[in-house]
């Protein structure tokens, strides 16, 4: 078994290079499915390591170590994608140390982080390699954000024998340094909201000659709120976020069509498929009452389910963190964000850990998405280290 000291020395001595790798990953930022110089660089700095990557797409790839001894098969993975949005120079505090320098997009999600850490533990694992056994399968993802990468990487791994999946989240909203794996739901599951108010389109000047379909719009809207308090179950969250409304271009041309646009949350897979069948419900009735239509309902859907962590694997990731990092395992963290890492749960039992980045002192805690977003750096080597061991742990078992 490997000592606690001998892997957090290899940790603090790959410190630098960690934070180094986050720093270029940062001011060379992608969008998804257009990671191509990031999927290069990770590619040469595993080459250096022996190993040899696999594409499963345009630029998520698979890194398949094998130390050479029978055992057990675990999959670790980062995502690589970066926001379409303009950064700020400045954090919550002052300057940041790094800054995108490529225009209208940015690492304000964390994958920066994300890679780097990953990258840093497979140092680590390789260099251990005669102290363990089994298999690590390594992945870094294409477009999380866009799920663009998701189906070509679990069709790349579904069929390798994979008995766990672990992956990292840095959050803004836990103390730099806090660890949290508990079980259970952690991440909140999505779906889609997009259709259309069809009406009949025509003068301003007089109503009664067309349909509006802006009116029937605004009591569609208001028919699914009201439904929110009086048709879900009231021990199931399920937040209703309408986010977008467009109808019409001028001020006196009724439009045939409204758009709504949105989002639904949830943390049951169950409670959130009968919640989109009641939105559509009264989207449709709603509508019909006042002479309109829904169209392109189908595009009303479910698009990630929630991040349910294991329970085997959630113990085995907390007792790591005790017994490597005491005092630094937090309990009773949700989000509300979605995560592509959910469908990783059909290929194996599942682990996805958040570690916090919020750090007052250098300006980090910002919102993800925002252009303010920071990570304190100094929290990257916990990552790393809490990585290493549950494999270590994992695989030892």
């Amino acid at each position: 078994m490997i000592e606690n000291k001998a892997l957090l020395t290899e940790v603090f001595a790959i410190d630098k290079y960690v934070c180094q790798l986050r720093g270029h990953f940062h001011q060379y930022p992608e969008i998804a499915a257009n990671e191509f110089e990031t999927s290069e660089f990770l590619r040469t700095e595993i080459k250096k390591l022996g190993l040899q990557p696999e594409m499963v797409d345009e630029t998520g790839f698979l890194v398949q170590f094998d130390t050479g001894t029978v055992g057990k098969t675990i999959a670790l993975r980062a995502d690589m994608d970066a926001l379409q949005l303009h950064e700020s120079s400045d954090n919550l505090v002052g300057s940041k140390k790094w800054v995108s320098k490529n225009p209208e997009c940015c690492h304000a999600c964390g994958h920066d982080g994300h890679m780097a850490i990953l990258l840093g533990a497979m140092k680590i694992l390789v260099g251990f390699k005669n102290q363990l056994s089994g298999k690590i399968i390594f992945i870094f993802e294409q477009g999380e954000e866009s799920g663009t990468g998701i189906l070509a990487t679990i069709k790349a791994i579904e069929n390798l024998g994979i008995q766990a999946i672990y992956g990292t989240h840095l959050t803004s909203f836990m103390n730099s340094g806090e660890i949290s794996a508990d079980e259970g739901p952690i991440m909140a599951g999505a779906a889609v909201i997009a259709f259309d108010v069809k009406g009949k389109g025509g003068h301003g000047s007089r109503p009664d000659l067309s349909i509006n379909p802006i009116f029937a719009t605004a009591q569609v809207i208001t028919g699914i709120s009201s439904a929110w308090n009086n048709q879900l179950d009231v021990e199931e969250t399920v937040t209703l976020g309408i986010t977008q409304l467009h109808g019409g271009n001028a001020y006196n041309i009724i439009p045939e069509s409204c758009f709504v646009g949105g989002s639904l949350r949830f943390f049951n897979l169950e409670t959130g498929n009968h919640a989109i069948e009641v939105l559509k419900n009264v989207a449709v009735n709603t509508a019909k009452a006042h002479n309109c239509e829904i169209i392109n309902l189908e595009n009303t859907k479910m698009m990630l389910e929630p991040v349910i962590n294991d329970p085997i694997l959630s113990e085995i990731a907390r007792k790591g963190v005790i017994d490597l990092l005491p005092g630094h395992l937090v309990k009773g963290t949700k989000w509300y964000a979605s995560e592509s890492f959910s469908r990783y749960s059909h290929v194996a039992p599942s682990c996805f850990v958040f570690l916090g980045i919020r750090n007052e002192y250098v300006g980090s805690g910002a919102e993800h998405h925002n252009s303010k977003f920071d990570i304190d750096e100094s929290a990257l080597k916990f990552g790393v280290a809490a990585t290493v061991k549950f494999a270590i742990d994992f695989l030892c078992s």
